[in-house]
């Protein structure tokens, strides 16, 4: 597959501009996109877009088919007579630089709830229709993801693994009792889906009238605690009480020395392959409705995973097993022809790796912030790019470009300021700069900017912490943020390197 040459901004909608405590699909998205047409950008890319739950991460989600609820837009809701403005009197003061959790979900939730009763005693019928048609349309997994929140929310939110037996079991009757007793729950949680999914196909329909073209994630490994966990449990490693017997990580490396013990569950992948991949297929299907192109989290999982023992605290005891390799990927083309994935092929690499991502043709990642560490072969340093590439200058993981400089070794601050030809007084403002502009320079065919980059912002914005369980996932930004010499600065960029 060809790429255009092209750039753009990483930024998840809970980071974008409003008034409800988190981003969401509503007017904030508009004008970021806004932003980025007139920055002549044509990538946005997002983090996984699926529900959370405990730590708030998108890459621990309670549905790899589900949306976020806490996405949706109110604003949207008064729009289309699903809220009135009284619903929405009281709206507590939230910071609007960094999503309270805590606040935002009890609220946001509140309000859904509200929106729920309405639409049951006011919707009008085309509205009835569309909705009754979405549940009929997604009902492989919305039905499961349903129930499986409704059970949740009877069990004060716990695992599935601590309900009672029958319903971890899947008990056919204990579940057809669930749902007569559940009903109204059950109802909400496909309202809610609804919703979700009725308001994304509004913003990517945005996004194409502004020739943005979006880029998703697809983390590799789902969270134990989620519905595809409790309604597949066969394709899943797990004990006979629904417990991991291994979970999913990656060794020591940059991050962390003692490795990312990440607990998800490893996948059956000879169940799997006897079903020609039909969960992975379906999981990619539902990620091409949504995007336009999708990252592929941890590609080298792909050819080979990082198993770790259920019982061990950290992730410096494991092995690496075989995955499914190309054979995955076959399975996806026959059903779903030539997928636009990029590969996330950073880390512990090997030639085996290396060797699968060339079979797919599959364009990698290299990140400004890991090219300064060894000489001139780095392979993350810009003058050792192949076109089918896509350069950032860090991901959610690093830290903003502005603290890591600030945070580097006098030696290494030599190295960059060298190799960017900036003095040695150069401010960090235009060390971020320079490095923004070396990834728009490079040859790689996209060039994909951190919003906190084009913002210069430092470490207080950092998104995420690998290994840390608590406190990420919160940096925001506001309209006042998106000025026009920002924008007017990206398109000078974007123009001069071919970009725009």
């Amino acid at each position: 597959m060809r790429w255009p040459r092209s750039s753009g901004i990483l930024a998840h909608p809970t980071s974008f501009p409003g008034p409800y405590g988190i981003g969401d699909l509503g007017p904030g998205t508009t004008t970021t996109l806004d932003f980025l047409a007139a920055g002549g950008q044509k990538l946005w890319q997002t983090l996984p877009l699926g529900p959370t739950g405990y730590g708030d991460s998108p890459y621990a989600m309670l549905s790899a088919f589900a949306g976020n609820p806490l996405l949706i837009s109110p604003d949207r809701l008064l729009e289309d007579h699903l809220l009135t403005r009284s619903e929405l009197a009281s709206i507590p003061d939230f910071p609007d630089r960094r999503v309270d959790y805590g606040a935002v979900v009890p609220w946001k939730m509140g309000v859904l709830r509200a929106s729920h009763a309405r639409f049951t005693s006011h919707a009008r019928v085309p509205l009835r229709d569309e909705c009754e048609t979405f549940c009929a349309e997604q009902r492989d997994w919305l039905d499961d993801f349903a129930l499986f929140m409704a059970l949740k929310a009877t069990h004060e939110q716990r695992a599935w693994v601590e309900w009672p037996e029958r319903y971890a079991r899947r008990d056919p009757q204990a579940l057809a009792e669930a749902r007569r007793g559940l009903a109204g729950e059950i109802a909400f949680q496909r309202y809610a889906q609804f919703l979700f999914f009725r308001q994304w196909r509004a913003v990517r329909a945005e996004a194409r009238k502004r020739d943005i073209r979006i880029v998703g994630d697809l983390a590799i490994f789902v969270a134990h605690d989620s519905a595809d966990v409790w309604a597949h449990p066969d394709l899943f490693s797990l004990d006979s009480r629904g417990q991991p017997t291994s979970v999913a990580g990656v060794p020591p490396d940059y991050f962390s020395p003692t490795g990312q013990r990440w607990g998800n569950p490893l996948y059956r992948w000879k169940r799997l392959a006897a079903t020609n991949y039909a969960w992975w297929v379906a999981r990619v299907r539902r990620a091409l409705e949504l995007e336009d192109i999708v990252r592929l989290d941890h590609f080298r999982g792909f050819h080979a995973y990082w198993k770790v023992p259920a019982s061990s605290p950290d992730a410096s005891q494991g092995q690496w097993v075989k995955g499914p390799g190309a054979d995955l990927f076959a399975a996806i083309r026959a059903e779903l022809g030539d997928a636009p994935f990029i590969a996330e092929d950073l880390g512990v690499i090997t030639p085996g790796v290396r060797a699968l991502q060339r079979e797919l043709g599959f364009p990698g990642m290299r990140v400004l912030q890991f090219a300064f560490e060894g000489g001139a072969g780095n392979r993350d340093l810009p003058h050792n790019y192949t076109r089918n590439t896509v350069v950032y200058t860090g991901t959610h993981d690093n830290d903003t470009t502005r603290g890591w400089f600030e945070s580097r070794a006098d030696e290494e601050r030599r190295h960059i300021l060298e190799y960017l030809h900036c003095p040695p007084d150069c401010p960090p403002d235009e060390v971020v700069e320079a490095l923004m502009r070396a990834a728009q320079a490079s040859v790689a065919t996209m060039a994909l900017i951190p919003m906190q980059d084009v913002l210069h912002q430092g470490s207080e914005a950092r998104m995420n912490f690998p290994s840390r369980p608590d406190g990420n996932w919160g940096w925001r930004f506001t309209t006042d943020d998106l000025r026009p010499e920002v924008s007017a600065g990206l398109k000078t960029l974007a123009t001069l390197y071919g970009r725009a």
